[in-house]
């Protein structure tokens, strides 16, 4: 994968479904991070007349296709969770298109640092490569589940087929620089957010002040 044209220190975000990643990353937005989030670029890419949806109808069929003209994210879901082959051929649609935006979003980041909220990070590849610094938001599998119930109105058995389709706990914290404790309460959060906050404008600076190894 191509790195954009950009100096800017980096870092991938990532964690499991109800992990509290996006709270995370709002909480870096607020401390003048620029977040770049892929999750909404791709949800960009996949509404009605989005720049995805001609080359997935062709794919996968009209029947892909929700009455709007975006993609029929429920029944998608349903067959990528079940035909891993379905699941490549979206991804090979989805992946550059995502890559692109978010490289060339990364390119005019104001913030002092940008991080790329990376929902399958670990499970796409390439971006361990793509950013200085790899930032997992971790809370345990019970917990993810409880969550996502509560949030989502779904099963215990639909959750844990999404966790099934994504990395293990392990796999993420084995990958990670860093790690954000979401076991509590938002309160928990803050001073963690902080204490990597001034650690990442620390690093930016080093950048800033010349070519340096990866931190």
């Amino acid at each position: 994968m191509s790195a954009p044209h950009t100096t800017a220190f980096t870092v991938g975000l990532t964690g499991g479904i109800g992990s509290g990643k996006s709270l995370v990353a709002d909480m870096f937005a607020a401390r003048g991070a620029t977040v770049v989030d892929t999750d909404a670029i791709a949800h960009a890419m996949t509404a009605p007349h989005g720049p995805a949806m001609h080359r997935i109808e062709a794919e996968f069929g009209r029947a892909y296709i929700a009455a709007d003209g975006s993609m029929d994210r429920a029944r998608m879901r349903e067959l990528v969770f079940t035909d891993a082959g379905a699941k490549r051929r979206l991804e090979a649609i989805l992946h550059p298109m995502i890559r692109e935006a978010a490289n060339a979003a990364a390119v005019v980041a104001q913030g002092a640092y940008t991080i790329f909220a990376v929902p399958l990070l670990v499970e796409a590849g390439g971006w361990r490569e793509r950013v200085a610094r790899v930032l997992v938001v971790d809370c345990p599998e019970a917990l993810q589940v409880q969550r996502v119930m509560a949030r989502n109105g779904l099963s215990e058995q639909q959750v844990r087929a999404i966790m099934a389709n994504q990395a293990t706990r392990e796999a993420r914290q084995a990958a990670a620089d860093d790690i954000v404790d979401n076991s509590g309460s938002i309160d928990d959060l803050g001073p963690q957010v902080e204490r990597l906050h001034q650690q990442y404008l620390a690093f930016a600076a080093k950048l800033a002040a010349g070519p340096i190894e990866r931190l």
